[in-house]
């Protein structure tokens, strides 16, 4: 044990050098992809910028919405609703928090380069009223409005156009913008400095108009990759926080003097996509050069191959929650069996189906895995591929930072894939029509990386959308699920569960969309 310190901390020395007990020094195991707070949907990058930019709604420590930029607000009609705005906010550069930046903030988060688009598409028209209202004209009824609203950061117009950066940072296609590595929001701390695959350091906003439940100056954030260099950096005392520590070391931590392990679960369904819509593979090769994602029994029987017993415990260290839902929250499958059970593993069953699309010596193709995002992703990716070696199916794991992998399959350069969805919301929609939807308008299908089409299922969550009636929508939500479950358009695994280990004098606040929210945050007794 001693040796194995001595070692990992190599990668870690010095990092405690300068700090003050006010400062909260937070590692994991990847970096936020890019300060545009438009630009990427990704939880990392999403949590550190909601440390510096607002959204007119917030979270409490339950997920609930309660005020945030705006004090009030209220539906006027069906289509319409009216926001009045928290008198007296600026921006960390001094500048008053008007209408005008709400407006503007709304129709940034719509431009193509923006994945968060498919939020700020529901929410309608924004308008300028006065100085410190704002309303929504929506063109399609929006069950779910103040949930769209919740995920949308507001960002000063004139700093914007001082500096170029009027629309979001197009990530995927490896643009450079100032609003990168450069940040003026709201919020309750300020960017002092940002590098990338280094560390980024905040500072305590003095002039946010919330107040701070903890007592944290600064804040350094620094992406450690090694499990064991950023478990041997906390147990050490040179970091004070790491909400991704490997399933493995979970049990040694809550037995390690000094430290100590914060439980919950986060919502977030972990799955499998495959390209569905070339006719021949990408990365493989297989019987008459022809692609085998086309075919339900093929997808089935990739299922039916996976122990998901054994990857809970023999992996995840009973760290997850395996599941044949496909929603991040159970909560949104109505908590249904029939929505929830997997199919069954049965190694037999998955071979009979092989043969009988024609795949009885199996095939080979390549399974895009990043490796650093979720929790254990390329030992995931590795197991699964030995699994799938039953039914002969050669798989090569070709596992790739976040920031390498996101953009690839934004590109849809994959034929299969391991993927995450979740975060704060958890009504079906959240999932439905960003990842399941046929790929159309923006915000449509936008992260249906395996490009499937099945019109059955999206008639129905497009109707469930916009119906008002909220037992016709529940219909509307299950009868999508089932089809897509039928059909098997993406393979489920298993939803996460998140301990976050800190040192014993760090206070943090666990929440299930796994935000580290820095303002409820106390370090030392």
């Amino acid at each position: 044990m001693r040796r194995w310190m001595v070692v990992a901390l190599m990668g870690v020395a010095g990092m405690a050098c300068g700090v003050s007990a006010q400062t909260l020094r937070w590692a994991g195991q990847g970096d936020p992809q890019t300060l545009d707070p438009h630009s990427q949907n990704e939880t990392l990058t999403n949590n550190v910028n909601s440390q510096v930019y607002e959204r007119l709604t917030s979270r409490d420590a339950k997920l609930a919405i309660v005020p945030g930029l705006a004090t009030e607000w209220k539906q006027t009609g069906p289509l319409t609703w009216r926001f009045k705005l928290r008198p007296g906010v600026k921006f960390h550069d001094g500048t008053p928090l008007t209408a005008d930046d709400v407006v503007f903030s709304m129709q940034r988060a719509k431009e193509p380069t923006s994945q968060i688009a498919v939020y700020a598409n529901p929410v309608g028209v924004p308008r300028r009223i006065d100085d410190l209202t704002v309303e929504f004209q929506l063109t399609a009824f929006d069950p779910i409005f103040l949930q769209h609203i919740d995920q949308l950061w507001i960002v000063s117009r004139k700093w914007c156009e001082t500096h170029g950066v009027t629309r979001p940072l197009d990530f995927k296609n490896k643009e450079e913008s100032f609003a990168a590595t450069h940040a003026n929001g709201t919020g309750p701390f300020m960017l002092v400095s940002r590098q990338a695959g280094i560390k980024t350091v905040l500072k305590r906003n003095p002039n946010w108009w919330g107040r701070f439940e903890g007592n944290v100056q600064e804040v350094v954030y620094t992406p450690i990759a090694s499990d064991a260099t950023r478990l041997a950096a906390l147990v050490s005392g040179q970091v004070d926080l790491v909400n991704d520590p490997a399933p493995r070391d979970v049990a040694r931590l809550r037995n390690t003097a000094g430290v100590k392990v914060v439980d919950g679960p986060e919502n977030r369904l972990v799955f499998i996509g495959m390209d569905q819509a070339r006719d021949k593979l990408l990365y493989g090769k297989a019987p008459g050069d022809r692609n085998p994602f086309k075919d339900a029994r093929v997808r089935r029987a990739l299922y039916q191959a996976i122990d998901i017993e054994a990857l809970k415990i023999k992996l995840m260290s009973g760290q997850s929650v395996p599941t044949g839902g496909l929603t991040p929250s159970g909560d949104a499958s109505f908590d249904d069996p029939a929505l929830q059970t997997r199919l069954p593993y049965d190694v037999a069953s998955a071979r009979k189906l092989l043969a009988d699309a024609g795949y009885a010596d199996g095939f080979e193709v390549t399974l895009d895995c990043p490796n650093n995002r979720y929790i254990n992703d390329e030992e995931i990716c590795t197991a699964l591929a030995s699994m799938w070696a039953q039914l002969k199916v050669r798989v090569r794991v070709n596992a790739m930072p976040r920031a390498l992998y996101f953009p690839k399959l934004e590109k849809l350069d994959s034929s299969l894939f391991l993927y995450g969805w979740g975060g704060n919301i958890t009504d079906a929609e959240v999932i439905l029509t960003p990842v399941f939807r046929t790929r159309g308008a923006k915000g449509v299908g936008d992260f249906n990386y395996g490009n499937f089409r099945n019109d059955k299922a999206d008639a129905l969550a497009a109707q469930s959308s916009v119906e008002q009636d909220a037992k016709k929508r529940e219909q509307l939500i299950r009868g999508a699920l089932a089809e897509l479950r039928e059909q098997v358009n993406v393979i489920p695994l298993h939803r996460q569960l998140i301990p976050w280990a800190a040192r014993a004098d760090v206070t943090p606040v666990h929440r299930a969309d796994n935000f580290v929210e820095l303002s409820w945050i106390r370090v030392g007794r």
